[in-house]
């Protein structure tokens, strides 16, 4: 099961998927991203819908076991399906994401009041609406390190035309902050049941970058390997290398 990240959608795997020779690779449009439809009205998008989604993805093609293949909040959304489901994931491999933003226990009054504002405003604003398909490609790849072909598919598939031109098929509610946010101790309590081979891809210019927030200790039972590049280093010059690091650790847990 392969999951993308935050306002993007499957074609992130476009070029990690043919170098995982072998292996058959599920990439999903988690909801409100993509092709796949948006919540219902009134719903959010709480990172832990996503792993209820999984979990349903996976009884619907009666995959008892899977492996996890996550980038940025993808890989958040393993690593919690994993912790919870422990029992029902062969590998977790992580590409330079591990936890959603923490947020000390006494902020928490203060996020959900933020969330609540942003929910109001949202409701009186309207999508953005680019001419032409190129302003909004360009608008989006300001994020990316380099302009691939593989990066410019990504952003199309989240494009669909419109009166006037083009707008993004992402809900608009996926911008809001969340309500809740987890704990340092919340979040440990998950990586403490990775009990599976877990491999963690850090992107030496990326998010992690100097930032992992947990003693090593905690970390001790993850394969952690550091590449040079940014946060979307699996589309960009070094998806070859991740590819790699990705069929090693797969064949290492098979030997």
């Amino acid at each position: 099961m392969a999951l993308h990240g935050w306002l993007e959608n499957a074609a992130s795997f476009i070029r990690l998927a043919p170098l995982l020779d072998g292996y058959r690779v599920i990439a999903i449009d988690l909801a409100g991203h993509g092709y796949s439809d948006h919540r219902s009205a009134g719903a959010s998008y709480s990172v832990c819908d996503y792993v209820g989604d999984l979990v349903d993805i996976a009884n619907a093609l009666s995959l008892e076991r899977f492996s996890i293949l996550g980038h940025s909040m993808g890989a958040v959304v393993g690593v919690l399906t994993a912790g919870a489901f422990p029992d029902r994931i062969d590998q977790l491999m992580l590409i330079d994401s591990l936890w959603p933003i923490l947020t000390a226990a006494d902020h928490a009054p203060e996020q959900l009041a933020k969330a609540i504002k942003h929910r109001i405003r949202l409701r009186s604003r309207e999508k953005t609406v680019f001419p032409d398909k190129s302003d909004a490609i360009a608008a989006r790849l300001k994020g990316f390190g380099t302009i691939s072909e593989s990066a410019r598919v990504l952003v199309e598939r989240g494009l669909k035309s419109c009166d006037g031109g083009w707008i993004w098929r992402t809900d608009a509610r996926l911008t809001l902050p969340s309500p809740l946010r987890m704990t340092d101790a919340q979040a440990k309590g998950f990586t403490d049941r990775l009990t599976m081979p877990t491999l963690l891809i850090v992107a030496e210019s990326g998010l992690l970058a100097g930032t992992l927030q947990f003693e090593k200790k905690a970390l001790e039972h993850l394969v952690i390997e550091t590449l040079p590049g940014g946060h979307h280093l699996h589309l960009e010059e070094q998806a070859a290398c991740v590819g790699r690091i990705l069929m090693e650790f797969l064949s290492d847990d098979q030997e």
